[in-house]
């Protein structure tokens, strides 16, 4: 069974600079087609198997005219566990491995990259996770072991969905500590009020609303006492769907 292939076209003007690409995709039974042709007459190219064994899904991509640009994507996924491989298609590829696994409540996952070309790790990090209901709780050691993160939320409210998170960084080399305080709340059924705090001061505040079904419009603001050369930010985002 096949699906006949759907065309996209995206573009935006920043300043006299035109910028877009046209996409196209095709499936037929387990495997699908991505086509994309950028301004500046670059073709990138993925094709998906999903399904070839069970729980496992295989991608290919790669983009012209750059030689070196082809990877191999493998992800295996089981009831309590999941695996993401990713290669480089080229003599000294790059190397990434991510693994999770969990049972009930409780989650544990690391990843880890390797470059054959100088024969070095390019990145890995660890973190484990425990999740219930109405919060989650988990701890990450990244930047290849010199950045501890413990992060919290809690969802106080189901019915308005009142949550708070919050975020604490330990840098082991430098002993820097920072944080970051967040919330969530919605004021109505379709209005949506987001704020954060961090221990710089900076302080940032979304309020989002959906004034159809599947339309939004979102009003941003960000202050940041450091920055005195610059106003706070101000920002709009409008998004439409069908």
């Amino acid at each position: 069974m096949s699906r006949k292939p759907g065309l996209t076209a995206t573009g935006v003007k920043i300043d006299e600079l035109f910028i877009g690409d046209i996409q196209t995709q095709h499936k037929s039974g387990k495997t699908t087609v991505d086509v994309k042709i950028d301004s500046e007459s670059r073709v990138s190219t993925t094709v998906t198997v999903d399904e070839a064994l069970t729980g496992l899904k295989t991608s290919f991509s790669f983009r012209v005219p750059d030689q070196k640009s082809g990877k191999l994507d493998l992800q295996y996924l089981h009831d309590h566990f999941a695996l993401n491989s990713t290669i480089g298609l080229t003599s000294t590829p790059l190397i990434e491995l991510a693994a999770t696994i969990g049972m009930n409540e409780l989650s544990a996952g690391a990843e880890v990259g390797f470059d054959s070309t100088s024969a070095s790790v390019t990145k890995y990090n660890s973190g484990i996770c425990y999740n219930k209901h109405d919060f989650s709780a988990a701890v990450l050691l990244a930047d290849k072991g010199e950045t501890l993160k413990a992060s919290y939320i809690h969802t106080f409210n189901e019915t308005n969905g009142a949550t708070v998170a919050a975020e604490v960084t330990h840098k082991l080399k430098t002993k820097e500590n920072y944080f970051t305080i967040g919330s969530s709340h919605a004021i109505d059924s379709s209005t949506l009020l987001k704020t954060r705090f961090s221990n710089g001061g900076k302080v940032g505040v979304l309020c989002q609303h959906e004034w159809r079904p599947k339309s939004t419009v979102s009003i941003s603001a960000e202050y940041d006492p450091k920055v005195v050369s610059s106003p706070s930010r101000f920002g709009v985002a409008i998004a439409l769907k069908p």
